[in-house]
């Protein structure tokens, strides 16, 4: 039995070179509402959602040599996995599949999931993905593959 159960995650927290630019990225290009700057901490933190349901912080570390390359993936619509690329490349981001970094034309989905899924990065190099599950049978024997290809199989 778990010590207290987990209902959720909360807050989740990346390193940035520079606060303000970041600031910028997460509220204008990706739309999450700002909800606190600490000047004084270098840091920001954002609602991803309603307030009061998820939190992302964003710590400058300034010039500092050391960075780490994170991952977040954020919950959206299907319709909204679907429209990530190309939106993605009107906003001057790279969609990839998040495996190699590959340039994709559609979602991929992760059949033992199953999860439809873009991939792209911060100004940071961090890998942020959009990824909706869907309402089909997990098919783990399938690997990966495109959205469509796996709507053919449906």
């Amino acid at each position: 039995m778990p010590i207290v159960p987990i209902e959720g995650l909360f807050e989740t927290h990346l390193t940035v070179r520079e606060l303000e630019r970041s600031i910028a990225f997460y509220r204008d290009v990706l739309g999450l509402k700002l909800a606190h700057v600490l000047e004084a901490r270098r840091v920001a933190f954002f609602w991803i959602g309603r307030p009061g349901g998820q939190m992302l912080g964003l710590w400058e570390i300034g010039s500092s040599p050391v960075s780490l390359h994170l991952h977040i993936a954020f919950q959206v619509a299907l319709e909204q996995v679907s429209a990530a690329v190309p939106a993605l490349r009107a906003a001057g981001l790279r969609p990839s599949d998040g495996f190699g970094g590959e340039d994709i034309d559609e979602p991929t989905v992760f059949a033992w999931m199953p999860a439809a899924s873009v991939y792209f990065a911060d100004p940071d190099g961090h890998s942020l993905e959009f990824i909706s599950m869907l309402p089909h049978q997990a098919r783990p024997e399938l690997g990966r593959m495109t959205l469509s290809a796996w709507l053919a199989l449906q």
